[in-house]
């Protein structure tokens, strides 16, 4: 089999306040990645960008790693292969790096097995969340949009929903990184039942405020169960989502962190975040004015020198 594939997978932020492992959102960042099948036994790897200095270049990657995993729940065994990454997606930062790292080696091997076994919606989801331990991210990742997804006994489900187009996301992006582990290890075992209460009832207000009624996004955004508990991990990202939700934007913290989320009610309102970032703290933040990624994850056929 001779067979090269391009893969394009977004950016996600997870959570967003209140949905804590449930919800997420599918951002207009993008990493690629060309594949290519070589002899067995083989296994090129180069990176470029993001992570390029720290990516390992052998079977420990987790984009290989993907990979061996959906060919050995085909039944098939993985070929020699050639990997070429154009990372963009920070890595580190809360924007669902390893998610989409994951996402992108099931589409690779989707795309290599075409023709011969189909790994179809459902089955991807279901590897994905195996892999990454949640489907909060890779549900985004995978359909793009805005994502609910949970599990039940049949597995990892995902409901997808369109965004209001009045909603302007904003992602604040630091110079230092937050381990997902790290950031998951300070949250309690119990909470109390009137925290819980009140994010049963922000994130089912924040369902209609993203499709239907931006002007509900501060309200909406609130959250007792992780965000409080995580703060002494990242003070900046803790001062700068309380200023920006005091001077009324509905700021949280992206996925573990550090990055701040802001979802604004309109490009005019995202660019008085960003201004209000600039003038307030003396931590440099990257403002990346970004849209919400509606086609989620994508593999085709590659030719060399195609785009």
């Amino acid at each position: 089999m001779t067979r090269s594939v391009l893969v394009r997978v977004p950016a996600t932020s997870a959570n967003l306040g209140p949905g804590f492992d449930t919800l997420g959102l599918a951002l207009s960042v993008y990493d690629e990645l060309v594949v290519t099948v070589l002899p067995d036994g083989e296994l090129e790897i180069a990176v470029s960008g993001e992570g390029a200095a720290d990516v390992p270049r052998d079977a420990s990657n987790l984009v290989v790693r993907s990979i061996a995993y959906a060919f050995e729940a085909m039944g098939r065994r993985m070929p020699g292969l050639r990997l070429e990454a154009r990372n963009v997606i920070p890595h580190g930062r809360g924007m669902g790096s390893s998610g989409a790292a994951v996402v992108s080696g099931l589409l690779a091997a989707k795309g290599l097995l075409e023709g011969d076994v189909e790994i179809g919606d459902e089955t991807l989801l279901r590897l994905a969340t195996e892999l990454e331990g949640h489907p909060d991210n890779v549900a985004p990742a995978l359909f793009g949009g805005f994502t609910i997804a949970w599990v039940d006994e049949g597995g990892p489900q995902h409901k997808k929903l369109l965004v209001h187009r009045g909603v302007a996301p904003l992602v604040l992006v630091p110079g230092f990184t937050m381990s997902t582990s790290v950031a998951r290890s300070l949250q309690p075992l119990h909470v109390p039942r009137e925290d819980a209460v009140f994010n049963v009832s922000r994130s089912a207000l924040l369902i209609a405020a993203l499709t239907q009624s931006p002007e509900l996004l501060l309200a909406a955004t609130g959250d007792r169960l992780h965000q409080d508990y995580r703060a002494q991990a990242m003070p900046e990202t803790d001062r700068l989502v309380r200023a920006l939700r005091a001077a009324g934007f509905a700021a949280v913290v992206s996925g573990a962190g550090p990055s701040v989320l802001v979802l604004a009610d309109g490009p005019g309102r995202r660019l008085e975040a960003a201004e209000l970032v600039a003038e307030s703290t003396d931590t440099p933040w990257d403002a990346l004015m970004l849209a919400v990624d509606v086609k989620g994850g994508t593999v085709r056929e590659y030719a060399e020198g195609s785009t």
